[in-house]
């Protein structure tokens, strides 16, 4: 563990991954076992199945801890299995307030699965923080947002929702997976939990999925722990190692991805094609101020408008450079239709409350030559 005083880079190389002890290898090796030799009933070095723990997993939880300032971290096998492993803390009864504009496949889990279990979800405009204090009731437990939100990129200020959630006995977490810790750390902001897609930014490379969940608390620990041994969602060693090896270069990547996202942006949003484009970084954004206060950066995430599905089916076709497909925080941009992709599953009508048009086209600028990605969209908006 490096010191706390150390920048984020530093601790993302260090933390959690020490020199191998037995081989001096830099890196932390790959544990692919599923069970450990004992020498005797009831004394081992300290792992006994790797569903309860793993030494390449235990290196991937401490070093996430300590990027988002939190006290213990649980990976999982997907973003959505960490959301999962979360609402596991909830019973029959409880109520839990979400953002109501979030990944698709939030809402999905939390409607069409969870609520089975007597659980009761109400969704608001979290851009408000006097909206959560309305939806809050006697058995409210938990506020869940997302900020930027997922793909209209909308602000929700941390701080005063925190404030709200903890004056009336709320735990808030967050989903911090379109800005990484790099540019965004919740917890220093009042939040219980954080979340991530690990499978975005933190691995960074497009090859393998993953979610984390990150606590403040010992109970957080205690349950998340319990949760992982229980139901047995954990994270594959092998997987556990791809991401170590993306967080190294967390730091520098963020800071092309950013580079490259302002240049996208403003390129966008003085293109005739173009009806409008939605990114904190811009200064017509409605929210650039809050944006400068809590966030060190823009992040990478554009979305923009291109009036109907029939322009954004034509310039979609057209990228070369650009990969047409879900999923963000690759080394590679990847553009896609939040209509018939991410959000699909809430309906048309959730669609239209929201702003997801069928013209809406979200892009997650990767770390490629900027020239080439504003010659390959210039190209693909000639058509439109």
């Amino acid at each position: 563990m490096t010191d706390k005083k150390h920048g984020f880079a530093t601790r993302a190389i260090h933390d959690g991954q020490a020199p191998d002890p037995l081989t001096g290898a830099v890196n932390v090796p790959i544990y692919l076992t599923s069970t450990y030799a004992q020498e005797e009933i009831g004394k081992h070095k300290g792992y006994e199945y790797s569903r309860v723990s793993n030494p390449t997993r235990d290196a991937l939880e401490e070093n996430l801890a300590s990027l988002e300032g939190g006290t213990s971290a649980h990976v999982f096998a997907s973003g959505m299995a960490a959301i999962m492993a979360m609402i596991t803390m909830f019973r029959s009864g409880d109520h839990i307030i979400c953002g109501e504009n979030v990944y698709g496949g939030t809402p999905r889990l939390f409607n069409q699965i969870v609520t089975r279990y007597g659980i009761e979800f109400s969704y608001v405009d979290t851009s408000d923080p006097e909206n959560v204090r309305r939806a809050i009731r006697p058995t409210t437990k938990l506020v869940h947002i997302e900020t930027p939100t997922n793909p209209i990129m909308t602000l929700t200020d941390i701080r005063a929702v925190a404030d709200v959630c903890h004056e009336k006995g709320v735990e808030l977490a967050v989903d911090n997976t379109f800005m990484s810790p790099y540019f965004q750390r919740p917890i220093e902001l009042g939040a219980d939990i954080v979340m991530h897609s690990t499978t975005k930014f933190l691995n960074g490379h497009s090859d393998g999925l993953g979610g984390v969940l990150v606590g403040t608390r010992p109970k957080h620990k205690e349950d998340f722990a319990f949760v992982q041994k229980c139901t047995g969602g954990i994270l594959s060693p092998f997987e556990c190692w791809m991401i170590l090896r993306g967080v190294k270069t967390l730091a520098v990547r963020m800071r092309q991805h950013e580079e490259s996202g302002r240049k996208v942006a403003e390129f966008l949003a003085g293109h005739k094609r173009v009806q409008k484009v939605f990114y904190p970084g811009l200064t017509t954004h409605p929210q650039h101020e809050l944006a400068k206060k809590q966030m060190s950066g823009f992040g990478a995430l554009i979305s923009f408008e291109m009036g109907s599905l029939e322009n954004a089916n034509a310039m979609l076709k057209r990228v070369k450079v650009c990969t047409l497909g879900e999923s963000l925080g690759g080394v590679e941009t990847l553009i896609s239709h939040p209509a018939t992709m991410t959000h699909a599953a809430i309906g048309a009508e959730a669609r239209t409350k929201l702003g997801i048009t069928d013209g809406l086209v979200r892009i997650s600028v990767g770390i490629e030559d900027g020239d080439d990605l504003l010659a390959d969209l210039e190209q693909a908006l000639e058509v439109v």
